[in-house]
């Protein structure tokens, strides 16, 4: 009886991630983007994952800097160097930017990578 009684609020919780991780994020577009052109801009709003979910939207999309480490990339997000989840790397997407191109969330101090564009064209 305790042993399911621990199991769910384990369950909850996982249900719960699942749920905020496969919700596409609000944009926070505070008027930053204005001269972005059009063509620049249908691309940050078309960019898919593997997954076939909208990366976001330009206000998620951040240029950055990124590393390989060990077959993997690695981007700088807020400070801290993190790997970029296989599964959110986009290879075949085009890059009109040329920079590499993290779209991330944060939940609950978490900080949660959609996708990732390599920088030079990929």
């Amino acid at each position: 009886m305790r042993a399911r009684a621990a199991i769910r609020p384990t369950l909850l919780r996982g249900t719960l991630a699942v749920i905020v991780i496969c919700t596409p994020a609000a944009a926070h577009d505070n008027g930053q983007f204005t001269n972005v052109t059009p063509a620049v801009r249908t691309w940050f709003h078309n960019v898919k994952s593997p997954h076939g979910i909208p990366c976001c939207d330009i206000a998620d999309g951040h240029r950055t800097d990124f590393q390989m480490r060990k077959d993997r990339y690695w981007v700088p997000i807020n400070g801290t160097w993190m790997p970029v989840p296989p599964d959110a790397v986009l290879d075949n997407v085009g890059n009109p930017v040329d920079d590499a191109v993290v779209w991330y969330s944060i939940y609950d101090d978490q900080v949660v990578i959609r996708c990732f564009v390599p920088g030079g064209g990929a």
